[in-house]
């Protein structure tokens, strides 16, 4: 039954009904029986989880560790992962004349309509973060400023790296994702003195578990 309904629509149709439902915030679990309702049906079969590449600087090492990310998340059955580089959204520094959780009408800006539309496709987040001077990166900061309704009640996990694994960097990402009315777990991957490292085998297990409790 489920097959014979996912063939009635085209691939193309996953990601446009992903980003109208959850704009609309209509298939949240809490709120709708989903499962009477075609399109959030398929928001929730086709599981996306986007991990987000939060540094942009030259010689970064999230494409390192976002690659490692990508390859152990094709243990995970039943999930879609996407890579998502911030480089990619050339975001202004936030300068709009209304809050996020205020936007009735998409940005004008075609970068950060851009942006929150992608953001809107996902069902949760990985967030891959150095640490700068005890906290995580300013364009990743503007980043999560720039949408609102878009992360609400979707869960976020986060991978760290640095001496101490980003753990103060992502104990500030906690807070902040918290008032976008998202659901941080409670593990994390804290990756130490990436820089003595030839891998991250030796991480797999605590990704793994990270990557189960996202689903």
């Amino acid at each position: 039954m489920f097959v014979a309904f996912l063939s009635s629509y085209p691939p193309s149709s996953f990601d446009m009904l992903r980003t109208s439902a959850g704009q609309a915030g209509e298939c949240k679990r809490t709120s709708l029986d989903y499962t009477r309702n075609a399109d959030c049906m398929l928001y929730w079969l086709v599981m996306k989880i986007q991990v987000i590449l939060g540094s942009t600087r030259q010689g970064r090492v999230s494409e390192k560790i976002g690659a490692w990310v990508m390859e152990q998340a094709k243990s995970i059955p039943d999930v879609e992962f996407e890579l998502l580089d911030l480089r990619d959204y050339q975001l202004p520094f936030f300068d709009e004349p209304v809050s996020p959780s205020m936007l009735k009408e998409p940005y004008t800006n075609p970068e950060a309509a851009k942006w929150t539309q992608k953001i809107a496709e996902g069902n949760a987040y990985l967030i891959i973060t150095p640490e700068y001077n005890h906290g995580y990166t300013a364009v990743l900061k503007n980043a999560l400023d720039y949408v609102y309704k878009q992360w609400n009640g979707k869960k976020i996990g986060f991978v760290g790296y640095g001496t101490l694994g980003a753990a103060r960097g992502i104990e500030q990402l906690r807070q902040v994702v918290i008032e976008l009315q998202m659901i941080p777990i409670r593990n994390a991957v804290h990756i130490v003195k990436f820089w003595k490292l030839t891998n991250f085998d030796a991480y797999n297990p605590a990704l793994k578990s990270v990557l189960e409790q996202l689903r």
